[in-house]
């Protein structure tokens, strides 16, 4: 794969995903993780630090593309692995993350 083919495909896919965390951080109302399913405001204790949470956690998620990217024009084989492997095992671990995160802000 080219540098440019990679290039143009890490880079868009960690703008989205750091857009994403910065939405959720600044969102006034609950962040949601699946996609439909709506977080009722009465269900969150504290909505601010319960987004700030989702938002820091998307921006992680996104780092992994970020440094992808960074990496792909020192060597593109290991940008390849670092970006298979971060999303491959951050796919379950943003679903864990969240779970945390949910049962942490949850309304007792």
């Amino acid at each position: 794969m080219e540098l440019t083919v990679w290039l143009m495909l890490t880079i868009p896919i960690g703008v989205f995903f750091t857009c994403f965390g910065i939405y959720a951080w600044k969102r006034k109302k609950p962040m949601w993780f699946w996609s439909g399913k709506e977080v009722k405001e009465e269900k969150i204790a504290d909505i601010p630090a319960y987004n700030r949470a989702n938002g820091i956690m998307w921006l992680s998620f996104s780092a992994v593309f970020w440094l992808g990217a960074v990496l792909g024009i020192l060597n593109l084989e290991a940008a390849g692995i670092v970006v298979a492997v971060g999303t491959i095992a951050g796919i379950p671990l943003l679903f864990l993350v969240y779970r945390k995160i949910y049962s942490k802000y949850k309304r007792k």
